[in-house]
């Protein structure tokens, strides 16, 4: 079984080497760049499983960079930065990066909260299959995109795809933010709070829903949410 593969993308030299000694001595691929040209290019042949971006990049916005990779990539996104505002961490999970690890680090929580993603990423669901209906749309997870009833699709992100697949597993269930911080993972508080609600507010958004009164994912005030979709995995 192939081991694997984790980009790495920081303009700083060391970091680049510490990170991927760590990762390497931890049985993992890794491929290193320090421009996001140059990661951008070598996505075209390479697909990684977990992508490692500082946000402080000399040619790009990483903001922006992180954003495209969780829409686009399919692969679990993982910041790495100086800024450690609380603000620059609920702006980063906002769009829709996995995690959020300030500098400096340790490179052994950096290997550990990498190992953590995968596990998630590869733990057996409850359903059999990576496409679920229900009521009108298709969910594929498999390409992360939702289908509507007349075969359009639209693109969710893998941090949005963890939030749906959640709701699709456990419908007409009672789904509390301590149950979500737990399986989703992340440190608990006001930035997973935030990231959660975004999360939530764009997966109604592409589910063409009413805001005001929402027909599938329903707050429940002070307890969670309860998605009341019927569902069928195929």
């Amino acid at each position: 079984m192939t081991a694997p593969l984790v980009t790495i993308l920081d303009d700083e030299p060391e970091i680049r080497s510490m990170l991927a000694d760590a990762l390497e001595d931890a049985g993992f691929r890794t491929m290193s760049f320090s421009r996001a040209t140059e990661f951008e290019a070598a996505l075209k042949s390479h697909t990684p499983d977990v992508c490692l971006v500082d946000l402080g990049l000399p040619d790009r916005d990483g903001l922006t960079l992180v954003h495209r990779l969780a829409l686009e990539q399919g692969a679990a996104v993982i910041i790495i930065s100086g800024r450690a505002q609380v603000q620059d961490r609920v702006t980063g999970l906002e769009l829709s990066a996995d995690d959020y690890i300030i500098k400096p680090f340790d490179p052994a929580e950096v290997v550990a909260r990498v190992r953590v993603r995968l596990r998630r990423d590869r733990a057996a669901p409850q359903s059999a299959s990576d496409t679920a209906r229900f009521n009108g749309w298709t969910a594929h997870f498999n390409r992360y995109t939702l289908e509507n009833d007349k075969g359009e699709e639209t693109p969710f992100s893998h941090a949005e795809g963890e939030v749906l697949r959640l709701f699709l597993e456990s419908p007409k269930r009672l789904i509390s933010r301590a149950h979500m911080q737990e399986t989703l993972g992340g440190a608990a508080g006001e930035s997973f709070d935030r990231a959660m609600d975004v999360r939530i507010s764009r997966l109604r958004t592409k589910l063409c829903e009413d805001p005001r009164n929402p027909r599938l994912i329903k707050t429940i005030y002070g307890a969670g949410y309860i998605f009341l979709g019927d569902v069928s995995w195929t």
